[in-house]
């Protein structure tokens, strides 16, 4: 389906998701960008409501197109029970008795793949004027993040769509998020690696419907879509809804706040619920 023909989305508020469904949840699998973070702030009320859902016995799984170099200190330093970073390029757990962190990789490492990003960024940046690679994209190590509006003045729908096609014309995946376009080489996404992560870690199988309904994700962006039509008690911040018609699937519910103030009014919601 053409990205400009997608369906309006259908969300109900928050206050809709059952209390008796609310009470089940298991664990929240979470977005960062815009989601957790406000205009770019991780803020005390939103690490606050990390550090309250897990305190509760509630599982924390941010999964995020951010790098490996972040990912590394948030499994370490934040109250999450692992990460799926590069938008499901790898999870990283740290293991607090053997004061060790553990890297699984989702595939194979890609014959000369940084050879081919080098290439494709420099062909972007020629291509489409205003956009650069992302700041953090040194301490990535298995996809090409081009910023569209998080360091660079924001750029017109025209130009993320060229970002797009230039990525998969070369073969690769791409998924827009709230402030890069995100490609890679690789048969992965943010769903497929998170499922790998429950079932190998945590002994979950998602496969299972009551499963996926003990889980819920909350995110905010088009590349959060798949975990958006996988998961049937998923979240969307309300800024989610700025993205509307652009979104091949819509989370079931909405929060009434954007951004950080929307992830601890759904972990408030959660968290009275018990």
């Amino acid at each position: 389906m053409r990205q400009d023909s997608l369906p309006e989305p259908d969300m109900r508020p928050l206050a809709e998701f059952p209390p008796a469904a609310r009470a089940q949840v298991a664990g929240v699998l979470t977005d960062i960008d815009d989601t957790i973070t406000t205009h770019g702030r991780l803020t005390a009320a939103a690490y606050g409501a990390l550090e309250r859902l897990r305190a509760a016995g509630i599982g924390v799984i941010p999964v995020t197109g951010r790098p490996a170099g972040w990912c590394d200190h948030i499994a370490r330093m934040w109250p999450v029970d692992a990460v799926v970073g590069e938008n499901g390029a790898f999870w990283m757990r740290y293991d607090n008795d053997a004061g060790k962190l553990r890297t699984v990789f989702a595939g194979a490492p890609v014959p000369d793949r940084q050879r081919r990003i080098d290439e494709l960024e420099t062909a972007i940046r020629a291509a489409v004027p205003g956009c650069a690679p992302a700041s953090d994209q040194f301490c990535r190590i298995a996809d090409l993040a081009i910023d569209y509006c998080e360091d660079v003045p924001p750029l017109p729908p025209a130009a993320v769509a060229a970002i797009v096609r230039l990525m998969e014309d070369t073969g690769m995946r791409a998924k827009i998020s709230s402030i890069h376009v995100n490609g890679w080489f690789g048969d992965y996404d943010k769903l497929s690696t998170t499922r790998r992560l429950l079932a190998q870690e945590f002994g979950v199988d998602l496969a299972a419907a009551a499963a996926r309904e003990r889980w819920v994700f909350v995110g905010d962006s088009p590349n959060d879509a798949p975990m958006f039509g996988f998961f049937p008690n998923a979240v969307g911040v309300a800024n989610v809804r700025d993205f509307a018609g652009r979104l091949e699937h819509s989370p079931r519910y909405v929060t009434r706040a954007r951004a950080g103030a929307g992830f601890v009014e759904l972990a408030d919601a959660l968290l009275s619920a018990r």
